[in-house]
């Protein structure tokens, strides 16, 4: 049960969804300059913001990843990465700054589903999830301005259990006439690449942070050793702001 009395507050839960949450406070000045032009001009097209991914924030984002996570086609661990690790982010921030950087595919397994159904989910491999993670902080300075307070999804800062005191209140301290449960079908499956790479650019118009995204929706699957190449869709596990930013944006412009 929701735990009524610090709803009845109504003061929000500082609870980071998963390791990867970064306070506000922990950000460099630059991407705390981003966060502000994004709340000085929600409507702003950022051109210039691949600068903001250093080697110190390649560096926080490998800090970030789960040390016992499985690896993906790379077959290379946290800790087998983290042997050298200053001169293997030199060298993978010098790749992401000058196109070299390839995104490879992402490893296929299934974990079982309370119905009995399987669940794919697609394993990164360690670089691009280092990358991923800086590029979805970077991301987030401009997105999580113009998010509505109603959105608690994948969201830093943010979770589940904020999301149920927040109904608790509404149903209890607010008229209300219905409730709508509503669910998007195989969201993670049917990801339109064209449509999600229009509404990033609402907002991004760096082309190098959006051929780096492109990278990852293009790099495909790799299942028993077999790729295959992925036209809709993107693997679940891979960068939750896509989620974000594809229903809020038509939120925004379809509403």
């Amino acid at each position: 049960m929701v735990n009524s009395k610090r709803a009845q507050r109504e003061k929000s839960r500082i609870q980071p969804r998963g390791s990867t949450y970064v306070k506000p406070q922990d950000l460099s000045s630059g991407l705390k300059r981003v966060r502000e032009a994004a709340r000085r001009d929600s409507r702003i097209r950022f051109t210039s913001l691949l600068h903001h991914i250093t080697v110190d924030l390649l560096r926080k984002a490998y800090y970030k990843l789960n040390p016992k996570a499985a690896p993906g086609v790379d077959e290379v661990t946290w800790s087998e990465y983290g042997q050298g690790l200053d001169e293997r982010l030199a060298n993978l921030h010098d790749r992401v700054h000058n196109s070299r950087y390839r995104a490879k595919p992402s490893k296929r397994i299934y974990i079982p589903k309370e119905d009995g159904r399987q669940r794919p989910i697609g394993i990164a491999a360690l670089e691009d999830k280092i990358v991923q993670q800086a590029v979805l902080w970077l991301l987030e300075q401009i997105y999580e301005e113009g998010f509505l307070g109603f959105s608690y999804g994948f969201r830093p800062g943010r979770s589940p259990h904020d999301a149920l005191d927040a109904i608790w209140v509404a149903i209890m301290q607010r008229k209300v006439s219905w409730i709508l449960d509503a669910d998007i079908r195989s969201f993670f499956d049917t990801l339109d690449h064209q449509w999600m790479m229009k509404f990033l650019e609402h907002r991004i118009a760096d082309p190098r942070i959006l051929r780096l995204i492109r990278k990852w929706l293009r790099a495909g699957v790799s299942e028993d050793g077999q790729w295959s190449k992925t036209v809709v869709g993107t693997p679940q596990g891979a960068v939750r702001l896509y989620w974000r930013i594809y229903t809020c944006t038509m939120f925004w412009t379809y509403g």
